[in-house]
């Protein structure tokens, strides 16, 4: 018979959120593939579990699904784990559920500890509508980018990010978006958890005179109705079209932001950028 496959939710820091059906889960799976082999060791070991482990990380996914399908199609079940968190949602996952779906495998989630689950009900955000939008580019000029296209997005904006990046991300958010309401959430569910709430600028102020381990839950509020009636037609191809008929880079940018609602200054450095880039 085909195995099974199961996407087994772990805790993203506090280990007494592990639920009772991930760990019988983990112990009657014949094996179990993990994104540091090392940290779901010490897991399985504080539950009293011992398996086999198959390092699957980002780097190797697109090579090791294939076998970890081919282990599913002879009949062995298989856990997969991340290492905080429910596996897929910014980490390795995807390639794997894909590759068993289309090979008739069944695919099993075992729900559980979420970062975004755990953040946005507190962030005191709207939480209705919401956009993941998962880890921002490292680099400046197409996170920033990034950031400029996002700004007539009407919905809570739900970011991952690196704690070393995180107040060259808020600085950034701070042009593109203006003063919305923001906050960040780290440490949760540890002892030293902590959300800081305020409008972007305030809380890229407060986050520059801060160094922050770790990785953060990045949150922010969607555009106002008035900046998000707007036309959706890529920003980008508009600043090209709008330079190829000879404006300049600041009317361009003039009539850009009144029309779509975004911040002057944000279309300005954008527009810059482009003119920079290697055509």
């Amino acid at each position: 018979m085909v195995g099974t496959l199961y996407l087994v939710a772990t805790p993203i820091g506090n280990l007494e959120d592990m639920t009772a059906r991930a760990i019988r889960i983990l112990g009657e799976v014949d094996l179990v593939a993990a994104e540091d082999t090392r940290r779901t060791g010490r897991l399985l070991q504080h539950i009293g579990v011992t398996k086999p482990l198959r390092s699957y990380y980002d780097a190797v996914e697109r090579e090791r699904a294939p076998a970890l399908v081919r282990e599913l199609l002879a009949g062995k079940s298989v856990a997969l784990v991340s290492d905080a968190g429910t596996p897929g949602i910014a980490d390795p996952g995807y390639r794997l559920v894909a590759a068993a779906i289309a090979a008739g495998i069944r695919v099993v989630p075992i729900p559980g500890p979420s970062a975004i689950a755990a953040f946005l009900p507190i962030s005191g955000l709207p939480t209705d509508r919401f956009a993941f939008e998962g880890f921002l580019p490292a680099r400046q000029g197409e996170r920033r980018r990034r950031l400029t296209g996002l700004a007539s997005e009407r919905r809570t904006l739900v970011f991952y990010e690196s704690g070393r990046r995180l107040a060259a991300a808020l600085a950034d958010m701070a042009e593109a978006f203006g003063s919305r309401p923001a906050a960040v959430g780290r440490e949760l569910t540890k002892l030293h958890e902590e959300v800081v709430r305020d409008d972007v600028r305030a809380l890229a102020e407060h986050f520059a005179q801060r160094s922050v381990p770790g990785e953060v839950v990045l949150g922010v509020g969607g555009a106002p109705e008035a900046a998000a009636a707007v036309a959706t037609e890529d920003l980008e191809d508009e600043i090209r079209r709008r330079r190829a008929a000879g404006e300049t880079v600041r009317d361009l940018s003039d009539a850009i932001a009144l029309a779509r609602g975004v911040p002057r200054r944000a279309v300005y450095r954008l527009a810059l950028e482009l003119e920079r880039a290697p055509r």
